[in-house]
């Protein structure tokens, strides 16, 4: 039996039906779906004109962004100094943190990194930390690439105003230790508006202040190379705005129940649910529903429920039933699965599902054919 880094189920690799036999909970990657969404993302950025950097904050897997860059991606967007250290000592190039970095000692990490990595940048949204930026990076071979983040209605990160901005903008410019790259402006409460019309009325408002910042950094003699933003919600919107040079979309790759129920252009999304997580009925003792090994502890809990997807009558609903459980209750008058059946469940919300497994079991139809480590699980 192979154990150790590749989890109970190593055993099942390369075995027809094994897919059915996982030892559960376990996070299983539908292989053909993926690259099948993998393929759709990148035709549709190629005919767009603009670029795609992907978030890693899906995914955390060096595997997954390989094969990104592989379908055209021209690097990865990392929410973690600690996920870009790990993709960038995985040989990954082109990582662009997302967040500010602001404490000493991650400044110090920072620094080191972009000496030893190829195409680091960083997004900045406050002079106190463009300074300290400046003074880790300073004196240094390689300046750092810097983004002024712009606040474009999440309130979360990002100068507050255009004139904040541009006055950031001309901070990094003169900064020694400090290269002046772009804007970052990503809407991400605009992302599940579920009406198409919506989204698109809704990004317009919330992207205005992004133009006005983009003209006027033209008239200041300093153009963002780079304006990178976008979900992939919005993803079919702003390629086609004539704004963005790069989207940050992510979530394509595996999509969700939360991205599953909105609209796009053409009605239904455009990309396919390739992300599941098995579970096991473990009692079976009641009528009309059973319990799972799959609980709080092994679904994300700040979005819908998750959706059966096979190994139960249609119309089965789950529902959460502690740390370790759920609850299947099947449509009346139908059998529910059987003690010990393996049930496939959508996430709900992909990217905290994935935080919470070491591993995905990647399959192809019902055989599982590798297993992908969750490698910048726990990197701050």
């Amino acid at each position: 039996m192979r154990l150790g880094t590749w989890g109970p189920n190593a055993e099942l690799i390369g075995e027809p039906g094994g897919r059915t036999r996982l030892d559960t909970p376990a996070l299983v990657l539908d292989v053909e779906a993926f690259e099948r969404n993998l393929g759709r993302m990148a035709a549709t950025v190629r005919a767009s004109g603009a670029a795609l950097r992907p978030h890693a904050k899906t995914h955390k897997s060096v595997a997954v962004a390989r094969r990104q860059i592989a379908a055209g991606a021209v690097g990865i967007c990392c929410t973690t100094l600690g996920e870009a250290e790990v993709l960038a000592g995985a040989g990954i190039r082109g990582l662009l943190i997302t967040s500010p970095v602001v404490t000493d000692a991650k400044i110090r990490r920072l620094a080191a990194l972009n000496t030893d990595a190829d195409g680091i940048s960083v997004v900045a949204d406050d002079p106190a930390a463009v300074a300290a930026l400046d003074r880790a990076t300073a004196g240094r071979e390689r300046p750092l690439s810097v983004l002024v983040d712009l606040d474009v209605g999440v309130h979360r990160t990002g100068a507050a105003t255009v004139d904040d901005a541009l006055a950031l903008a001309r901070q990094v410019d003169a900064a020694p230790g400090l290269h002046f790259a772009g804007i970052q402006a990503y809407h991400g409460s605009v992302q599940h508006i579920a009406d198409f019309a919506e989204r698109r009325r809704r990004i317009a408002e919330a992207l205005e202040p992004l133009r006005r910042l983009v003209q006027a950094l033209v008239g200041l003699g300093l153009p963002a190379t780079i304006v990178s933003g976008a979900g992939t919600g919005s993803h079919e919107i702003d390629s086609q705005g004539g704004l963005f040079t790069e989207l940050q979309a992510g979530s394509y790759v595996f999509m969700d129940v939360e991205y599953n129920a909105i609209g796009f252009r053409g009605g239904a999304p455009p990309f396919e649910t390739a992300l599941f997580v098995a579970t096991s009925v473990v009692s079976a003792r009641h009528p009309g529903f059973v319990t799972v090994d799959a609980g709080v502890k092994a679904l994300a809990t700040d979005g819908p429920l998750p959706q059966v997807s096979r190994g139960a009558p249609e119309g089965t609903v789950y529902a959460f039933r502690g740390d370790e459980h759920g609850q299947l209750t099947v449509p009346a008058g139908l059998p529910p699965p059987a003690l010990g059946t393996v049930v496939e469940l959508v996430t709900p919300h992909c990217d905290p599902t994935v935080n919470l497994y070491d591993r995905y079991h990647v399959c192809r139809g019902d055989t599982l054919v590798e297993i992908w480590q969750v490698d910048a699980r726990g990197r701050a």
